[in-house]
């Protein structure tokens, strides 16, 4: 779950570093300083993710970077793929961490020979 997540949101961080180098142009310092301040926060919540406080970050996140779509139009897309991969890291990686506690506990309980 947590590798899921710290993945996604990395990968968030570099699409929005390139969104940053289309707004360039037609936008000003603030749309860019928003921008920034997404990437950074993006980054950084890939180190969260060991706690549950990385995962309510991260979700708050995909709304700015969807939000970010005033911007830069792409980002609408973008923004929404990317909230999709997220919640599928969030959900299967909670299925993948059942099933391997699972099955370490019927591990513990085999006698070893």
């Amino acid at each position: 779950m947590r590798i899921l997540g710290a993945s996604v949101i990395t990968m968030e961080s570099l699409v929005m570093g390139f969104a940053l180098l289309l707004a360039m142009d037609s936008h000003g310092w603030l749309a860019l300083s928003i921008g920034g301040l997404i990437a950074l926060l993006s980054l950084l919540t890939a180190g969260l993710m060991k706690k549950p406080m990385g995962w309510i970050i991260g979700s708050l996140l995909q709304v700015a970077i969807i939000a970010y779509g005033v911007v830069v139009p792409t980002m609408y897309f973008l923004g929404a793929l990317f909230a999709s991969l997220w919640a599928i890291a969030y959900f299967l990686g909670r299925k993948g961490e059942a099933i391997r506690a699972k099955l370490l506990a019927e591990r513990e309980q085999k006698p070893s020979i």
